[in-house]
């Protein structure tokens, strides 16, 4: 007789599922009784996010609690959070902006103890996921900085800025369980995939302190329009790239004033 783990991996497989074993073993981890296994099985067998499915993903070597709905952390994302972590100080104040799960300013925050972190999302579920990973204090509800406290203006050290960055055409090419399990205004960036990172930069020189850095994930494919528009404002580009991670990232540096 097939044991309740082999019967999900089997379930799994049939999904389509590539990693049928390690799920199974996290959706089994997850599930304090059989009726409760059913329903996770089979939400993930309908193609929704292992990562929402069983409520966190580890990223960055931290525990990020999910919420159905919510943009999972990529791997690929760690980039951002070394180049953040390089350009901060334990007195620093660190913005997540578009913060999603709030995963990036917490791998951050765990790197660079003693640092003051804000983070903020127009979508309340993902504010409200956020608050249940670095606590409700300083995280905010709004669009861009318009959510940030007044008094931060002219004083974040480092603004990482993860904004969507997927062109609108192609989004119904994207895996179907970011495509109809995440917030599309998490994934599409407009024409070019840009149209967010410019919003940000338009107001990004007058939050940033001297010497501040904001930082962004792209493609390879958008570096040369990226570096465009960080020079069409008064910040430095720089471009860097983690072969092993596939990840692209352009930051853009306020002079000292």
């Amino acid at each position: 007789m097939e044991s309740v783990l082999e019967q999900v991996i089997l379930r799994l497989r049939s999904a389509g599922c590539v990693f049928a074993e390690e799920e199974a073993a996290m959706l089994t981890g997850a599930a304090p009784t059989p009726e409760k296994l059913e329903e996770l099985v089979g939400r993930r067998a309908q193609g929704e996010p292992l990562e929402q499915v069983v409520g966190y993903a580890i990223f960055c070597g931290e525990k990020i609690h999910l919420r159905p709905g919510v943009f999972v952390p990529r791997v690929r994302s760690e980039l951002l959070v070394r180049i953040a972590a390089e350009n901060a100080t334990k007195n620093a104040v660190v913005v997540d902006l578009c913060c999603g799960s709030g995963a990036l300013g917490k791998a951050v925050l765990q790197r660079v103890p003693g640092m003051a972190l804000y983070a903020a999302d127009s979508d309340p579920t993902a504010v409200a996921c956020a608050k249940d990973n670095i606590g409700p204090e300083n995280v905010f509800q709004g669009d861009l900085f318009a959510a940030l406290p007044a008094h931060l203006k002219g004083g974040v050290n480092v603004l990482i800025a993860n904004v969507p960055y997927v062109a609108t055409r192609h989004i119904p090419f994207l895996p179907a369980e970011a495509r109809d399990h995440e917030p599309r205004e998490a994934l599409d960036g407009g024409d070019d995939g840009l149209d967010v990172f410019r919003a940000v930069l338009k107001e990004a020189g007058t939050w940033l302190a001297p010497g501040g850095i904001l930082l962004s994930e792209i493609t390879e494919a958008q570096i040369n329009t990226a570096t465009d528009v960080v020079r069409a404002t008064a910040l430095h580009p720089a471009i860097h790239i983690d072969e092993d991670l596939e990840a692209t990232v352009v930051t853009a540096t306020a002079l000292n004033r």
